[in-house]
């Protein structure tokens, strides 16, 4: 394998990396929405809504603080006055 090629290949892997630290990405089904993490982290980034109570979603601290709940607003998962209640709830005004 040639110089030019490692490189190419570890660029890629770097760059891989680098989105699975950056962003969460959250299953709704066969929708695939991606929501920036405000820490790169390995935690939650891919999370399905699947089974999932939009309580028990939002009480997970780095998808509440990234802003799960908007989107679960945008994808109509669940009401704004639904997201009010459980942002209050842990803590967190709204975004």
């Amino acid at each position: 394998m040639t110089f030019r090629k490692k490189i190419m290949i570890w660029g890629t892997l770097a760059a891989v990396l680098y989105v699975l630290l950056s962003y969460h990405f959250i299953f709704f089904g066969r929708t695939v929405k991606v929501l920036k993490k405000s820490e790169r982290t390995l935690e939650c980034t891919f999370f399905s809504v699947h089974g999932k109570t939009n309580r028990s979603i939002v009480s997970i601290e780095s998808l509440r603080k990234d802003g799960i709940a908007d989107l679960m607003v945008e994808m109509g998962r669940m009401k704004e006055e639904e997201k009010e209640m459980l942002m209050a709830r842990y803590g967190n005004a709204s975004r």
